[in-house]
């Protein structure tokens, strides 16, 4: 049996982005995590060691997101998702969404958004 933990709207200060300004300036970024979990013990025993701890994913989001600079929010967003699925082997599933708010393009628009999805076992 698998369920799923979201973690909505994480808002983090980073520095990513392909131009030196961005890295210069840096700018808020938000992360959305869905992670498709199988440990059924976790449902019948209420033990937090058989799940995972959403504080501790909230931790490991922010240690990729405000860590090393990324020139692509869509490698940021793998990065975030393979960091989850090795600290937690609970997790079959990693979908993670990068929202960059300030993108550097020609117009207006509310964010850009990348989401990635990465399976860490079949």
């Amino acid at each position: 049996m698998t369920y799923r933990i979201h973690l909505k709207n994480c808002a983090f200060f980073a520095r990513h982005g392909v131009h030196d300004a961005e890295e210069f300036l840096g700018q808020r970024f938000f992360v959305d995590a869905e992670l498709i979990v199988d440990s059924p013990s976790a449902l019948s025993d209420d033990a937090i060691a058989d799940t995972v701890d959403y504080g501790v994913a909230f931790q490991v989001i922010e240690a990729i997101i405000t860590g090393k600079r990324r020139f692509l929010i869509e490698a940021l967003a793998m990065d975030v998702a393979r960091a989850l699925c090795e600290r937690f082997e609970q997790i079959t599933v990693a979908r993670i969404t990068v929202r960059k708010p300030n993108a550097p393009v020609p117009g207006v628009l509310d964010h850009v958004e990348v989401t990635v999805e990465h399976v860490a076992r079949a």
